[in-house]
């Protein structure tokens, strides 16, 4: 999408006499980034987008293990998040909730995939060739990828992004008891894959 598609497209850019650059700067808190966003600051919107391009990516990845969909996925959450900032609650943290779009948009494209009957998972994982990871999950990224994507997403936003289950089960729309019992599970499958013979050991 070009700067003018993404205009087009997007209900908080600015008209001639909006906010211009010079009433916000990069060092603004979220809450008042949205706020000028809302007012139709660009510069707000590039601000944000900015500062939360990295994680989202690295989020969509860790999910569908396919750096090309990772970035039309963070790209495509992020402009869907710009574009309903004006009924987000700003008195709540941004973090949770763009990351409830990310994930839940990695998981529909690996749903999607699975009806075309594409392989998920195909890409191969190459020293470099990913988003880096937290040093924690490096060693553990190739047994995270043997999960299903439920499990997975739920492993990620719980041990990456250090989300709670209760705030899990809000960002992927499920009983809070649901996800304790999905992370318990995974947490398993994950101690079985490494405990394979010829795991990793890293």
């Amino acid at each position: 999408m070009d700067a003018g598609e993404e205009a087009a497209a997007n209900p908080v850019v600015p008209s001639p006499g909006g906010l211009g650059r010079r009433r916000v700067h990069a060092g603004a808190s979220d809450s008042e980034l949205v706020r000028h966003a809302r007012r139709g600051s660009q510069a707000a919107v590039e601000f944000l987008v900015r500062r939360h391009w990295d994680t989202a990516h690295h989020a969509a990845y860790l999910v569908v293990r396919d750096s090309a969909a990772a970035e039309d996925i963070a790209q495509e959450a992020l402009l869907a998040a710009v574009g309903a900032l004006n009924r987000f609650d700003r008195r709540r943290p941004l973090g949770p909730w763009l990351h409830r779009i990310v994930v839940n948009r990695s998981l529909d494209w690996l749903r999607a995939a699975k009806r075309r009957d594409e392989v998920a998972f195909a890409e191969p994982v190459e020293r470099g060739s990913q988003p880096e990871t937290d040093g924690a999950l490096d060693g553990l990224a190739e047994a995270l990828w043997q999960l299903d994507p439920e499990s997975r997403a739920a492993l990620v936003l719980r041990h990456v992004f250090d989300y709670r289950s209760p705030e899990i089960a809000r960002m992927l729309d499920l009983p809070a008891s649901t996800v304790r019992t999905r992370l318990e599970r995974a947490r398993g499958q994950l101690r079985e894959v490494l405990d394979a013979p010829g795991a990793d050991s890293r």
